[in-house]
């Protein structure tokens, strides 16, 4: 019977194990290891030769490094808050108890389902000028009608922001959804028989009982945001130029094209900052919440035991 209680026990460990060991060796391990290669000289391969920062000045001199991270704040700021309005706004309409409800739901969720280079390349052709949107909007009688910004070194980057808006937003409208069904119904009731406006509903009360949906919705997000990639080469290789580079592509750059993993590797770590940076304080409140919940709960066990002791005593 011992053995049998022990077993069952270890079972849970020994099914968490594998997983466990992948975390550790393939993402802990890479982290470190990159880590420790970004402060070599390392190469074309990988040198034990000590430079301490030299690789991360190299960095924040190098221009391309510069501009891809300019460009990565205007796109994410765009990217996040374009995503998370459109998201909304699909999810507040469809909670409408609209007719069809489940093909909308599928046609705004369906372009998330596409990979991202199949969006890229979609919206190259859409957005090169003599074809696409340019092309139609020409045929329907506006034949000085230009749209060439992804040909436009100042504009290119909003192309990016437009493709990705688009695939993204889906995504973005069932999670608020989900968060939107969750809201209790009796305060709509209550706010309409108050005669509050539903815009007024929506800022001053349902969006800050979403809170968590919106700090999850942010978090996914911004991620998506910091490691923008397959996007960016489908539709312009980080043309016209380096108009529209970004930071993953500098380092995959670095690390097959110019044999410089050194520099790669300072990339990667300064990429993984942001996502720490972010990361950190969520899952801080997210333990905060948790240890707050556990501590009301037992001070609510307490408070319940309480009358039961002074019973017992007076009855004695």
């Amino acid at each position: 019977m011992r053995l049998k209680t022990i077993a069952r026990k270890l079972i849970p460990y020994g099914a968490i194990t594998p997983l466990a060991l992948i975390v550790l060796v393939a993402y802990v391990g890479t982290v470190l290891w990159s880590i420790k290669i970004s402060l070599t000289s390392s190469r074309s391969l990988p040198t034990d030769t000590f430079v301490g920062m030299t690789q991360y000045a190299k960095l924040f001199e190098n221009e391309r490094w510069l501009l891809s991270i300019e460009n990565l704040a205007i796109y994410s700021v765009l990217f996040i808050v374009a995503s998370m309005v459109i998201g909304f706004l699909l999810a507040a309409f469809i909670d409408q108890k609209v007719k069809a409800e489940g093909v909308l739901r599928t046609v705004f969720l369906y372009p998330y389902a596409m990979s991202f280079v199949a969006t890229g390349l979609v919206w190259q052709w859409m957005l090169t000028p003599g074809i696409g949107i340019e092309n139609a909007v020409r045929q329907w009688g506006f034949p000085n009608f230009e749209f060439d910004w992804i040909i436009d070194q100042d504009k290119v980057i909003y192309t990016i922001v437009i493709a990705t808006v688009w695939q993204t937003s889906g995504l973005v409208m069932a999670m608020m959804l989900a968060g939107l069904r969750g809201i209790d119904q009796e305060i709509w009731k209550a706010t309409r028989l108050d005669g509050i406006p539903a815009w007024r509903v929506y800022l001053s009360i349902i969006l800050p009982m979403m809170a968590p949906t919106l700090a999850t919705v942010f978090l996914l997000l911004s991620t998506a945001a910091i490691k923008l990639f397959d996007s960016v080469v489908a539709m312009t290789q980080g043309g016209p130029g380096t108009a529209s580079e970004v930071p993953a592509k500098f380092i995959m750059d670095h690390l097959f094209g110019r044999a410089n993993i050194a520099l790669a590797s300072a990339g990667a770590v300064m990429l993984l900052v942001p996502v720490v940076a972010l990361l950190a304080p969520y899952m801080y409140a997210r333990m905060h919440a948790r240890s707050n919940a556990r501590s009301h709960a037992t001070s609510a066990v307490n408070k319940k035991e309480v009358p039961l002791n002074k019973v017992s005593r007076g009855a004695t």
